[in-house]
């Protein structure tokens, strides 16, 4: 019996930011994970605030050079990679100049979230999605962590819906309390439009394009639901219950790795 396979689609991923409730989740869930017999893949995208040198990153020649195209404009795509030896694990980064070399995560030194922090998420969920496509690796579960990962089920179940490396996956989102501030672009919606994508599955982002829509996006093409925070956003909370999704309540340290993985399980057998 072949391993299930689970792709990770994280925001943060600890040694290469700083800890946080989701750089140590993201660190510690896809190796407990692999521990279990799974196969696993990661993903992060490539801050300009990781030290490339100390951490040893260096570009897959033969999965970069794809170029996408956000709102007219062309971005090359760079894929980088670096392992954690402790846990042997790789993790793939998604790169880009136009996006992620500036110094800082999603913000600059003054706190102001970056405007276009929307293509970004754009670039990064595509970006994932066009390197597993080229690896030609069949994930059984996609496991998004944090807001810019909050595309993936969209895409996922409507523009790859009949691609063969998606098309029966399982997508779950963890969602934290770690929410951007500052709303997303009027014209977000139109970024979005792919083969498959039609303007009424974008219904979740009229008005205010804020992190309770965008989650209520994201639970709206998800399998399953997991609460990552032990606190909840009230508007977030209402429409992950809202979904009818499976929903999975917030785990302590002790027990996530093991929780998620029967979860992982239960979604797989719907």
């Amino acid at each position: 019996m072949k391993p299930t396979k689970v792709l990770f689609i994280s925001q943060e991923i600890f040694p290469y930011l700083p800890e946080s409730e989701i750089a140590t989740i993201c660190r510690d869930l896809p190796q407990g994970i692999q521990e279990k017999g799974k196969e696993i893949r990661t993903f992060m995208p490539r801050y300009g605030n990781i030290n490339e040198r100390r951490n040893q990153l260096h570009e897959v020649i033969r999965l970069s050079g794809m170029n996408m195209i956000i709102d007219d404009n062309d971005y090359p795509l760079i894929i980088k990679v670096a392992s954690i030896q402790s846990a042997r694990m790789q993790i793939y980064f998604i790169d880009n100049d136009d996006f992620f070399q500036r110094k800082n995560t999603i913000a600059d030194d003054n706190g102001v979230e970056f405007e276009d922090n929307d293509d970004r998420s754009i670039f990064f969920v595509r970006g994932v999605i066009e390197t597993v496509r080229k690896l030609r690796w069949v994930p059984d579960v996609v496991h998004c962590h944090g807001w810019i990962t909050s595309l993936a089920p969209l895409y996922i179940k409507r523009a790859f819906a009949d691609d063969p490396c998606f098309r029966d996956s399982k997508v779950i989102f963890s969602s934290y309390d770690n929410g951007f501030k500052r709303p997303f672009r009027s014209y977000f919606a139109k970024k979005l439009m792919l083969d498959g994508i039609q303007e009424s599955d974008l219904t979740d982002l009229d008005g205010d394009i804020d992190h309770a829509s965008l989650s209520k996006l994201a639970f709206r093409y998800s399998d399953g639901i997991i609460q990552g925070s032990p606190e909840m956003d009230p508007k977030v909370r209402e429409a992950a219950e809202a979904s009818g999704k499976p929903f999975l309540s917030f785990q302590s340290p002790e027990t996530y790795i093991e929780a998620f993985d029967d979860f992982y399980n239960q979604i797989l057998e719907q």
